[in-house]
């Protein structure tokens, strides 16, 4: 018999059985910081081992098109950190805004991505 520590690792996994991820979340964050419309810019904070966060998204500037849903962001959940859960948003980036060199003919394109909270200020 060991001494070591038993660890729930499912713990997350019994909460979202039948209900869903991140629906499992729902009602656990504060509210929402931002709406749909508003003009954003994503942070270019450090990101030690994991996020989802593109390292081409940083800096950018883009806006809200939908608050998506509630659930820790990918940083936190990745290390079993499911207590702290913010809001994702839907974003719209103008790809001439990602890309220096993308062609002009080609200036309507956009790209959209989901990001949370933590990512986000005000533009």
């Amino acid at each position: 018999m060991s001494n070591k520590p038993v660890y729930d690792r499912e713990h997350h996994v019994k909460k979202a059985t039948g209900i869903g991820d991140p629906q499992c979340f729902t009602g656990e964050a504060p509210a929402a910081k931002f709406k749909v419309g508003d003009q954003l810019r994503v942070r270019d904070l450090p990101d030690l081992f994991y996020t989802r966060t593109q390292t081409y998204l940083r800096g950018t500037a883009c806006t809200v098109s939908a608050v998506v849903y509630e659930s820790p962001a990918a940083e936190d959940e990745s290390w079993d950190n499911t207590d702290k859960v913010e809001w994702f948003y839907s974003l719209v980036f103008k790809q001439s805004d990602l890309w220096p060199d993308y062609p002009s003919a080609f200036g309507n394109d956009t790209l959209e991505t989901e990001l949370p909270e933590r990512w986000l200020e005000s533009a």
